[in-house]
């Protein structure tokens, strides 16, 4: 097998511990508004495809979202709620550690990632960092890994994909992308460092417990 030259992980689910953005930004805002989560979720839910391929902004459809849940909601907030993310320390540790280049693939809004880069400080050890609504496409698309692809100069045969979600999984296998998938409900980073180790030879020992 060639040496691996770039993981890509996936941000939300695997990264992070909630398995998506919107679930992560709604719950917020439900708790901060005292507004049930379902009737956030389906404020959201009519914007969320066009938010996600970048063709609109929040701030655009803020003054909409907030009529749907009757409520004049401060655009902060929505800063707020970005800050809630929660990161997902040792996948976090298990990046820094590979002996490699490592990236993020998301299908992410462009607002919330600037701000989760600022606050998380994801260029300190991503690159390349590719989002969906900065690159016009989704993971459902070939041509969003193709783009990532060249974006860390790399093969497909070089590169390792994980990711929470099985369909992105198999479209990033379909261009010969090692593609694993990793099961967020579980969160078993430590069996992603076996596979790492033992198929790809990633990954220094001392992240597997005694």
């Amino acid at each position: 097998m060639s040496a691996i030259a770039c993981v890509f992980f996936d941000y939300d689910g695997v990264l992070t511990t909630d398995r998506t953005g919107s679930l992560t930004t709604c719950r917020y805002l439900s708790r901060a508004a005292g507004i049930p989560l379902d009737r956030v979720r389906a404020a959201f839910a009519v914007h969320n495809e066009a938010l996600t391929l970048g063709h609109i902004t929040h701030d655009q459809v803020w003054p909409d979202i907030c009529a749907a849940l009757g409520r004049a909601i401060p655009i902060g907030t929505l800063e707020e709620a970005f800050d809630s993310t929660p990161a997902n320390g040792a996948m976090f540790e298990l990046a820094r550690a590979l002996q490699c280049r490592v990236g993020i693939l998301t299908d992410n809004k462009a607002d919330r990632m600037r701000r989760l880069r600022a606050t998380q400080g994801l260029d300190r050890t991503f690159d390349p960092i590719v989002v969906s609504a900065e690159a016009g496409m989704s993971k459902s698309s070939p041509g969003f890994f193709e783009h990532a692809l060249r974006l860390a100069a790399a093969a497909a045969h070089e590169t390792v994909f994980i990711d929470n979600d099985r369909g992105n999984v198999d479209t990033a296998a379909g261009l010969g992308i090692h593609a694993v998938h990793f099961d967020d409900a579980v969160n078993d980073i430590q069996g992603l460092v076996r596979r790492l180790q033992e198929d790809f030879g990633l990954g220094p020992a001392r992240l597997l417990r005694r």
